[in-house]
């Protein structure tokens, strides 16, 4: 298990928000935290540290009036430390190129490789041809309805009809690196880990997965590493003190350390 840092921008502010209640219309999001610091500082503050491999999340909508400025944030952070976060939010075959020019090391997808809530291998292949297997991340974040995990899409506000199963981890494998998946509904929250979730992924064995979602106290982290049988990453957002939580930074990077 590693920790991989998160910088989720929204309205061209680095922010924590309550996953579930992110809205394109009016652009809204309930807030956790919004820092006075540019996405640049706490890509420094990861550098310092060597920690690699988190991701930077655009939460605005490409049609919103904020999307610029939230775009700048990102790219002042991928500058920042070259070579050590992935970017998502609003990634097609058009734009990935330009992400990874700035500095991505990935390009982390999902709406993009959906159609009519399936997804699209067609779609998919051609950014594999586009910017290669090893520099994609495919991000299956996902919500519970009827007992299964459904992905969502659009900032995780549409639900497709592909869930989240041994069988599509296998197949999606074939066209990416790794996988970043937000339990949608825990997301903002601090109040424990989707269990259920997380023993599917540590029960499969395959590409590097990253886990966010409700993560809020040391005893969760030890749950995580216990049903994730140490094969999943994880990253905390709200419950990390750089965010306003109580869980020590410098404390969660002792413990997943001792714990790898």
């Amino acid at each position: 298990m590693e920790f991989r840092p998160c910088i989720d921008i929204h309205n061209g502010k680095v922010k924590q928000i309550v996953g579930g209640s992110l809205r394109d219309e009016g652009d809204f999001a309930k807030e956790n935290f919004v820092s006075e610091m540019d996405a640049a500082f706490f890509a420094e503050y990861y550098r310092k540290d060597g920690i690699r491999g988190g991701h930077i999340i655009l939460l605005n909508s490409p049609d919103s009036a904020f999307y610029e400025a939230t775009k700048a944030q990102a790219v002042k952070a991928l500058r920042a430390y070259p070579g050590a976060f992935q970017i998502g939010g609003g990634i097609n075959d058009r734009n990935a190129a330009y992400f990874l020019e700035q500095g991505a090391s990935h390009v982390i997808v999902t709406s993009y490789v959906f159609s009519d809530g399936k997804v699209d291998y067609a779609k998919l292949q051609k950014l594999v041809e586009s910017v290669g297997k090893k520099r994609l991340t495919l991000d299956l974040s996902c919500r519970k309805r009827d007992g299964n995990y459904y992905i969502v899409t659009d900032r995780w506000q549409k639900f497709t009809d592909e869930t989240v199963t041994r069988e599509l981890l296998d197949k999606l494998s074939g066209y990416a690196d790794e996988f970043l998946i937000h339990a949608v509904d825990v997301e903002g929250k601090s109040a424990g880990i989707e269990e259920e979730l997380v023993k599917l992924l540590g029960d499969w064995d395959g590409l590097s997965v990253t886990y966010a979602g409700g993560v809020g106290s040391f005893s969760d982290l030890q749950k995580l590493k216990a049903y994730g049988r140490g094969r999943v990453n994880v990253t905390i957002g709200s419950a990390l003190d750089l965010f306003g939580g109580d869980m020590p930074y410098r404390e969660v990077l002792a413990f997943v350390r001792e714990e790898a």
